[in-house]
């Protein structure tokens, strides 16, 4: 029964949405960003459970690897939330300054150019593209990056420091 050692128990849900659904236009990006959608560019609520042993810290991701980049897109990074945070509510990353974001968590920058959330707006007509929310689990208080680290040296520091992690995919096509 040694794999019962290794059982995974992080569970990430989402009022807003359910994994596999397509996402509202309430988290759609806004008219404000210049590629054409008009959303109400909110976060959506998130919560989760089940935290392994040793979670000193979570770090949250959203990442499109349909994105017609070469290297997907990101649309959300924050890390550094504190172990005894279960929730993030509607809107808590919107618009990068982190009102509704928990003491001492830090939004990193997108590929945006700038830290919070940034909602879906794929190319009109391109087929449905997935938004993976990625909840990690990690093994350190604090990361070592600034708000303008990219997602991709967030993403590094994470392969080394997580020690579970768990996700939800929405979908969006225009």
């Amino acid at each position: 029964k040694y794999w019962e050692d290794y059982k995974m128990t992080l569970v990430l849900s989402s009022q807003s949405f359910n994994d596999g659904d397509y996402l509202g236009n309430d988290h759609v990006l806004s008219e404000a960003f210049g590629f054409g959608c008009a959303g109400g560019n909110q976060s959506p609520q998130l919560s989760w459970s089940g935290a392994p042993e040793g979670t000193k810290s979570f770090a949250l991701s959203c990442f499109d690897p349909d994105a017609p980049t070469g290297s997907g897109f990101w649309h959300w990074v924050a890390v550094n939330i504190p172990a005894n945070v279960t929730e993030l509510a509607l809107g808590a990353g919107t618009n990068g300054g982190g009102g509704g974001m928990p003491d001492g968590s830090l939004q990193t920058r997108t590929d945006f150019g700038a830290p919070g959330y940034g909602g879906p707006c794929p190319p009109e007509g391109d087929h449905p593209h997935r938004y993976l929310f990625t909840l990690h689990a990690v093994g350190e208080e604090a990361l070592p990056v600034e708000a303008d680290t990219s997602a991709a040296v967030v993403g590094f520091m994470l392969h080394f420091n997580t020690i579970e992690k768990a996700a939800l995919m929405g979908l969006y096509k225009r």
